[in-house]
């Protein structure tokens, strides 16, 4: 397994996490991970996310990423905070090829065929199928699996509780992206991880 599907492997869920206080991030990396989701993806929407990936490596078990990379700088600056993986909401050559060259795990987003064929130019298989629901949800990522039959998914986008056990049920699809386990209490964030753990079929 390349190192990008073996993160995809280790949790159901990925939560996908916008922090706007860093001094909150310890704590809900901790919940997250007593829960049994050990991915974590930070992203880079708000000025507090470089300190929030700081605290959160030092979480024991965590496997920490940068999420919503969409430039060569932000994507310089996450590298130098040693994260574990990178994922962006869509796929250019301009980033794609340094990230790629640089060996991390990577997971661009996709929303077509087009999307999908740039990816597998750059040697990529694994790809986050975003905006999920927008796109289509999963009748259109089936239609887009068939021809890709290589190529394997993380949803993200509009992706609730209810509705991941279906996506989860289908082949191609290792994990989903989720904010729903992301909020309350830190006891409730945990549970809610727990649960959402358990939806791995």
């Amino acid at each position: 397994m390349t190192g990008i599907e073996t993160i995809m492997r280790t949790s159901a869920v990925i939560p996908v996490l916008v922090i706007d206080d860093a001094a909150t991030a310890r704590p809900l990396a901790e919940a997250l991970v007593a829960g049994g989701l050990r991915v974590l993806e930070v992203t880079m929407r708000t000025p507090a996310a470089l300190d929030a990936i700081r605290e959160m490596k030092q979480v024991p078990g965590a496997i920490v990423g940068a999420g919503t990379v969409v430039t060569l700088e932000q994507f310089e600056q996450v590298m130098d905070l040693d994260v574990e993986f990178i994922v962006s909401p869509g796929l250019t050559e301009t980033l794609g090829r340094p990230i790629v060259d640089s060996g991390v795990p990577f997971l661009p987003g996709v929303a077509n065929a087009g999307d999908i064929m740039r990816g597998l130019d750059l040697g990529l298989a694994h790809f986050k199928f975003f905006p999920a629901e927008a796109s289509g949800g999963l009748k259109a990522l089936k239609a887009l699996a068939a021809p890709f039959y290589q190529a394997q998914f993380c949803p993200t986008g509009g992706i609730t509780e209810a509705s991941a056990p279906d996506w989860l049920a289908f082949d191609p699809v290792l994990c989903v992206g989720g904010s729903w386990v992301t909020g309350g209490t830190m006891a409730e964030v945990e549970a809610k991880a727990r649960a959402a753990n358990a939806l791995r079929r």
